[in-house]
């Protein structure tokens, strides 16, 4: 297996849906702003787009990928009635909790937004939104059950190209977005259940060479189905933490008006490096472990985990310094523009820096945890998973009157850490893991490489104070500018190091 090319091709695929998501948050920021609006849109698209980030960024990959494998070392016909068992069950629970959802609808937005309940009009809007989104649910989560048949087959660029059609989706209505006017937050909520349904679709064309969907509705619910669906849970929970730990920060934010909107934009800027630093290394890494543990190679193990690891630090530790240098200049940059306030710019520039701290965790999280789902192994990471959603809230809860919203990004970096911590101690223990010399040799020099990157875009930005004020029109164009020549010169100082060896990444 070639990790680096295999990362690369669903980094590549994830990075243009991410491009697409920021021009369509652009689009929304310009047309929505931060006010009330954009704050019951972004509840109605956030309960949706948390549940697709939990089952199809590499969480619901975790417990079906391994268990799968095995079947598939047993041979095509076993694996496939696996599959259908799975499917089946999938397509009935789904369909019967999202039909019970939209009867609830009122106390669920009441659940998620609490903070709504005060403003009836709000929360009126957010209800209807959210009983618009919601079906997306259903299509994305059997989409994301494709996605795991195809990367267990190392087909990783079709299942990493489909989120690419949510954004085409809702790009296409926000173009007429001053015609639509107030109706644009309708329109959008209809073009996200549309684009979940599209997604679904094209996903089944590519599984059919792999395995054919057949519904059944007499589900053999033996042992193995029995073991998968106990890991399940475990595995979502534990896996998408740093998601519910955001959408357990978006409850709370929606006690302060506007914070929902900062924190949505701040997330949206420090995910795309989350999405190739941990999700698509993570999803990547998973199938090829898991065959490593099941025929007990272990010097192989060893090797492509410390490899995931690096990649993983390589590509976090530069993005996190370029967010704690430049936050602001970034989402003025990004999202600056029409109804999107300066003071919409400095809040939300708050958040990213502190989401910031725990974005090198948040990558970890997601490569740590592949380690031992590859070992069937969901109880360890779900308890500390636990633990962290726990110190989440208490922090958040215990503090929210006395700093606002600004404590969310806080208490989640600082949860995810602890999270990183404890993974990497029970790797430690339980012998799943140890530093070889090759990472010993890279690691202190990515570490300085980024500390000479961060020296440069801290000048380049100095440099360029005046073009990137939050009133300038070309502002995007001069960071983007400035962020191209920090990316080369870290990569420069890589190969000058000899961290960045292109025939030290593959694994053979």
């Amino acid at each position: 297996m070639n990790l680096f090319k295999s990362t690369t091709t669903f980094s590549f695929f994830t990075l243009i849906s991410r491009i697409l998501g920021y021009i369509r948050d652009i689009l929304i920021a310009i047309f929505l702003g931060s006010g009330p609006l954009a704050d019951a849109f972004f509840v109605a698209f956030r309960i949706p787009n948390t549940f697709r980030r939990l089952f199809s960024e590499g969480t619901f990959n975790a417990a079906f990928v391994p268990s799968y494998a095995s079947e598939l070392t047993k041979g095509k016909e076993e694996a496939n009635v696996f599959a259908t068992n799975i499917f089946s069950v999938l397509v009935l629970g789904l369909f019967f909790l999202v039909l019970i959802i939209e009867i609830l609808m009122p106390l669920f937005v009441f659940l998620i937004a609490p903070g709504f309940s005060g403003e009836e009009e709000k929360m009126n809007l957010a209800i209807n939104l959210t009983r618009i989104t919601f079906p997306f649910l259903f299509f994305v989560s059997l989409s994301s059950f494709f996605s795991a048949i195809l990367n267990s087959h190392n087909r990783f660029a079709v299942a990493a190209a489909a989120p690419i059609i949510l954004n085409i989706f809702l790009i296409f209505i926000l173009f007429f977005g001053k015609i639509l006017s107030d109706k644009l937050v309708y329109y959008l909520s209809y073009a996200v259940t549309i684009a979940g349904l599209t997604q679904f679709l094209f996903l089944l064309l590519f599984v059919k060479k792999f395995y054919s969907p057949k519904l059944i509705f007499k589900i053999k619910l033996n042992e193995k189905i029995k073991v998968f669906f106990k890991k399940l849970l475990p595995s979502i929970f534990s896996s998408g933490v740093t998601q519910i730990n955001i959408l357990v920060g978006t409850i709370i934010a929606s006690f302060q008006a506007s914070a929902v909107s900062y924190l949505y934009y701040a997330d949206r800027i420090y995910q795309i490096n989350l999405a190739v630093a941990g999700i698509a290394i993570g999803t990547v890494v998973l199938p090829q472990l898991s065959k490593l543990i099941e025929n007990k190679n272990i010097p192989e193990i060893l090797k492509i985990q410390n490899k995931a690891l690096e990649l993983s630090l390589f590509l976090s530790l530069p993005a996190t310094v370029a967010l704690f240098i430049a936050s602001e200049p970034i989402v003025s940059g990004l999202f600056g523009y029409g109804s999107f306030s300066e003071i919409s710019v400095q809040n939300s520039a708050k958040a990213l820096f502190y989401f910031a701290f725990g974005l090198p965790a948040f990558s970890i999280i997601k490569v740590f945890s592949s380690f031992f789902f590859a070992r069937h192994n969901t109880k360890i990471p779900f308890y500390i998973s636990l633990a962290s959603v726990a110190i989440n809230i208490l922090i958040s809860v215990s503090l929210f009157n006395r700093f606002g919203f600004i404590i969310i990004p806080i208490s989640t970096s600082i949860a995810s850490w602890f999270n990183a911590l404890l993974l990497y101690f029970f790797m430690v223990k339980k012998d799943f893991f140890i530093f070889n010399n090759i990472f010993k040799f890279k690691f202190p020099r990515i570490i300085f490489s980024t500390a000479i990157m961060g020296i440069i875009f801290y000048l380049l930005l100095n440099q360029f104070s005046f073009q990137l004020n939050y009133n300038q029109n070309f502002k995007f164009f001069y960071l983007l500018l400035n962020i191209l020549i920090a990316l080369v010169s870290y990569i420069l100082i890589l190969f000058f190091t000899r961290a960045l060896k292109f025939n030290n990444i593959k694994i053979r």
